[in-house]
């Protein structure tokens, strides 16, 4: 760090408190160091997360019967589209890497600091920014927005709602994306302690290199795609409404060519987190190493390639159909490849069935659910059935909340000790798990039955014959509520109240468990030498310090 660091205490917390212009909270919003802008986007993203899900339970109430229950149809469709864009954008496309990238990938390879610094801190800047700029579209002229949280034009152009103010909200959310991955490329290449080769990188910075790569060059396409959504609002440029000679289609393509590698933004650091949970839970080092490294290129690559499977009824090409579809089965080996290795580092290990591990299988279980109903679906002959049904709301939730949202879970119980040199409740933990997995399952599953059934998605009202999965997924909303309540009750009370935490309580073997809990401000007296990969356990990653 450039300023000189001292540790103080918070409630018997060690934090990292800089020695500077600031005190107290502006110490915080002010602070370049990594560790601490992690926290920054883990407490907002949190709170994100808790909005989302309170908008999520307003729908299902909507939702528990036919015709109208608490809402009316405006006001489901503002809702509907506030919960689409808090958790896209504001949770799960940050997800993984930004709170726990943040926190951890200097740590990971034997750095004090990111690449940026200065940078790092205005990534937060614009994320929270933009977050607040979406808030006050709520209160606005027309109201809160109504699109959908694609902005799907024409719409988007033609409704009264200030859809601009809430795309440019997203634009610099999208902005701080990028400067990120340009910050995580560059302290991957530039940073590595000596020794640290590229193939004996923890996997979740593989990760988080292939999510770099996908946030740089994917990102600015949905920045310029929404700035021509303001043009044609403000001056009535026709890029996309047909009445002025624009092609909605050509939105559906700018929107999906960055929005489908989105998804793979999300769940790429989640798949790196599972990467280095099981070897430390199983006591083995994880199968397949570079199968798992090269696979996360692999899906950065392919995924970036299949955004048209979105479009299979839009009236592309029959050719563009098949090669999308075909594309979208291939997108499928690399990830198939990363579950193979897991399940084949678990077999034969000495399985600790901890809470971070509870997590990560129940990943697995549910990625592959979401997965294959996406395999599915992107055959060309069922698609005409399924789109636009709740089949694609539960393939959708599966992957997002089942994957990159259970492995933000696991990554925080993994890492919770660590970061706040304090031990949870293990047994409430587990409680809370199981509560969450039943109560998921319970919501999203009949989904799946809904939309073979033809239950259109993103409606407010529903014909009497879907009643039964309807109420059956409300009632699943509930208990997934109790399970979340319980979890952050059980993490907050160890914050303020749980036992020291060990500096490595689940005998990890990469960097991070080899310093203190919390890590120091510098994270290293002096940057390690590392001598071998990270997955050898029984001893440590590094041999000696060097200057």
């Amino acid at each position: 760090m450039a300023d000189e660091a001292v540790v103080s205490n918070y409630a018997g917390i060690s934090f990292y408190e800089e020695k500077g212009r600031y005190s107290g909270l502006l110490s915080w919003v002010f602070s370049t160091n990594h560790k601490r802008i992690g926290l920054l986007y883990l407490i907002s993203m949190l709170t994100f997360f808790a909005t989302g899900v309170f908008l999520g339970l307003l729908l299902r109430l909507e939702l528990i019967a036919p015709g109208k229950t608490i809402m009316e149809p405006q006001t489901y469709n503002a809702i509907f589209t506030l919960h689409g864009v808090i958790m896209i954008f504001l949770f799960i496309i940050p997800g993984l890497a930004a709170p726990f990238g943040n926190f951890f990938l200097p740590i990971l390879i034997g750095a004090k600091d990111v690449f940026f610094p200065r940078l790092n801190l205005l990534s937060w800047w614009l994320f929270i920014s933009g977050a607040i700029l979406a808030i006050i579209s709520l209160f606005t002229r027309g109201g809160p927005i109504d699109t959908g949280w694609t902005f799907y034009a024409p719409y988007s152009i033609k409704t009264g709602t200030n859809v601009s103010l809430a795309v440019f909200a997203v634009f610099l959310i999208g902005f701080s994306s990028i400067l990120t991955g340009l910050n995580f490329l560059t302290t991957i290449h530039r940073l590595r302690a000596p020794g640290m080769k590229w193939l004996r990188l923890p996997l979740f910075v593989w990760s988080l290199y292939a999510t770099g790569w996908i946030q740089i060059l994917a990102t600015p396409i949905i920045g310029i795609t929404l700035l021509l959504v303001i043009l044609e609002r403000f001056f009535g440029v026709g890029f996309f409404d047909p009445a002025k000679g624009g092609d909605p289609i050509l939105y559906q393509h700018l929107f999906w060519i960055y929005s489908h590698p989105a998804v793979y933004i999300m769940i790429i650091p989640a798949m790196g987190v599972i990467s280095e949970i099981i070897p430390v839970f199983a006591r083995k080092t994880i199968f397949g190493y570079k199968a798992i490294a090269f696979s996360s290129l692999a899906i950065a690559l392919v995924g970036s390639l299949v955004w048209g499977h979105h479009m299979f009824v839009s009236g592309q090409s029959y050719t563009a159909d098949w090669i999308f579809s075909l594309l979208t089965f291939l997108v499928a080996i690399p990830s198939g490849i990363k579950v193979f290795n897991w399940v084949a580092t678990l077999y034969k290990g000495s399985i600790e069935l901890a809470t971070p591990l509870l997590y990560a299988l129940s990943f697995i279980f549910l990625f592959s659910i979401g997965g294959l109903s996406g395999v599915i679906q992107s055959a060309l002959a069922v698609n005409v059935h399924l789109h636009d049904t709740y089949w694609i709301v539960a393939h959708f939730h599966y992957v997002m909340f089942g994957g990159a949202g259970f492995a933000f879970f696991a990554a925080l119980h993994h890492w919770f000790p660590k970061m706040f040199g304090r031990m949870y409740n293990r047994r409430r933990a587990k409680w809370a798990w199981f509560i969450l997995f039943i109560g998921f399952n319970t919501l999203y599953l009949p989904m799946f039955i809904l939309g073979w059934q033809g239950m259109p998605r993103r409606y407010y009202d529903y014909l009497p014959q879907f009643h039964t999965g309807h109420l059956i997924s409300t009632i699943g909303s509930w208990i997934l509520v109790s399970g979340l309540i319980l979890m952050f009750a059980n993490l907050i009370h160890a914050f303020f109240k749980g036992v020291k935490a060990d500096n490595n309580p689940w005998g990890g073997s990469t960097l991070e468990w080899q310093i203190a809990s919390p890590p120091p401000p510098d994270n290293f007296d002096q940057i390690p030498l590392i001598e071998h990969g990270p997955y050898i356990f029984g001893t440590q990653i590094f041999a000696d310090s060097r200057g």
